[in-house]
């Protein structure tokens, strides 16, 4: 009475499950998902620098020769370094926290507009940085 029917094959579809850490380079982040991790990040670095800046703060205020000591220190290639990334940190840090502020008022919570604050957090904090790059090495 009734006949087999015949099922189209389909095309098979992508699982989705826990990534590995050996899995990453196949994972592929949303530029919102990019933002919260260097968010996390940033903060953690800016966490783990503080000693640094303090002390540099230290040697900078106790006198004249611990002033001209710290502008040595500071010169070196190594110290900008440590500077720089603290400086990409702070700014990547408050550009996402600015754009959390704005979509805790609900403000850039679609898909494209959170996408396009994500992309321009992204921006904003590489140009802060290369700005501030260009200046501790000697561009202008």
């Amino acid at each position: 009475m009734s006949e087999a029917v015949k099922e189209i094959p389909r095309k098979a579809r992508p699982e989705f499950r826990n990534i590995h850490v050996t899995e990453l380079s196949n994972y592929r982040l949303p530029p919102a998902g990019i933002v919260s991790i260097l968010h996390r990040i940033s903060g953690f670095l800016m966490f783990a620098l503080l000693p640094v800046v303090l002390y540099l703060l230290q040697l900078s205020l106790r006198s004249e020769m611990s002033f001209a000591h710290f502008q040595g220190v500071f010169s070196h290639w190594f110290t900008k370094l440590v500077i720089l990334a603290l400086v990409w940190g702070y700014a990547q840090h408050f550009s996402s926290g600015v754009r959390h502020l704005f979509m805790d008022v609900h403000v850039a919570i679609e898909k494209d507009s959170a996408r396009k604050t994500a992309k321009s957090v992204l921006v904003i904090s590489i140009i802060v940085t290369g700005l501030v790059a260009l200046k501790l090495f000697g561009a202008f």
